[in-house]
């Protein structure tokens, strides 16, 4: 097989199995996470809350049937939730009973996100909005996307076998350091365009009535457009989507927007604002 023709079959093959996952990807998506796990390096997803960034590490996991660690980050993440921790009670009553065995022995141990990705390397680590965690996350981060390994003082350094696949979201909260972007590939995912966000749609909710696909991804590309202290999402226009299939909605007509607004607007303020504005997420009566 050519190298050209391998490459293409290797694309079609992460096409299969983000499309398992209940995700289209882009062919920018594909070759990044193809390149990312071939060269065993993490993966960075950037852009707005919502895009889709955590969907496609879960994705992924679902689509190659591997299992999915997932690390939640906020600020004053320790090593202690992101790392390891030790079992201290039970070292304690190990210490009092004269026991002769080590009381850093791997019993005592507690593997947290980046030690259970190491220990069980064919698993893909999902560590999202690291953009939430401090600084000194980032740095006790680094050992671990340099060379898939963390030091415990007491043990040494454990290493996993080969690159679990690993991909980091940011929403872009704070900037992150030159030293995690290096050791990472970057993919930056953006809103889709109206057609793209139309195709998603369809393919998660293919029962919703085909006209009624462009006014609804019309109306939520122009909730983005309103400076909403939470704009909705490519997740918020699938639910809307299937409500209105749920609903057997035939026509995208104001009392159905209005009343279906909490599917797509989460806070007081910005319902007030959307309310204002109504007539505009609406067709025009014809």
């Amino acid at each position: 097989m050519s190298e050209e023709v391998c490459v293409i079959a290797e694309g079609l093959a992460w096409a299969k199995i983000l499309r398992d996952g209940r995700y289209l990807a882009t062919d920018n998506i594909m070759l990044m996470l193809e390149l990312a796990v071939e060269m065993g390096r993490p993966l960075l997803l950037e852009g707005p809350s919502g895009s889709g960034k955590t969907a496609l590490a879960e994705a992924i996991a679902q689509g190659t049937g591997k299992p999915l660690i997932r690390l939640s980050c906020y600020e004053g993440l320790g090593a202690s939730e992101a790392l390891y921790d030790w079992n201290y009670h039970a070292q304690w009553a190990h210490l009092t009973q004269n026991q002769a065995t080590d009381p850093f022995s791997d019993e005592f141990l507690l593997a947290r996100p980046l030690l259970q990705a190491i220990q069980e390397p064919d698993s893909v680590l999902l560590i999202d909005e690291v953009d939430r965690a401090d600084e000194a996350f980032e740095a006790m981060l680094l050992e671990y996307l340099s060379a898939f390994q963390i030091s415990i003082p007491e043990r040494g350094t454990l290493k996993a076998t080969h690159a679990p696949i690993t991909v980091l979201t940011s929403n872009r909260q704070r900037p992150l350091s030159d030293a995690l972007r290096r050791r990472c590939l970057y993919i930056f995912l953006d809103w889709p365009d109206a057609q793209r966000e139309e195709t998603v749609v369809r393919f998660h909710v293919p029962e919703l009535q085909s006209t009624l696909v462009e006014p609804l991804v019309g109306a939520v590309r122009r909730l983005r457009t309103w400076n909403l202290l939470k704009a909705p999402g490519l997740s918020e226009s699938i639910d809307w989507a299937r409500a209105a299939a749920i609903q057997r909605i035939s026509r995208w007509d104001r009392r159905w927007v209005e009343q279906s607004l909490g599917l797509v607007v989460k806070d007081a303020l910005d319902l007030q604002r959307v309310l204002e504005r109504l007539d505009e997420l609406v067709e025009p009566e014809t």
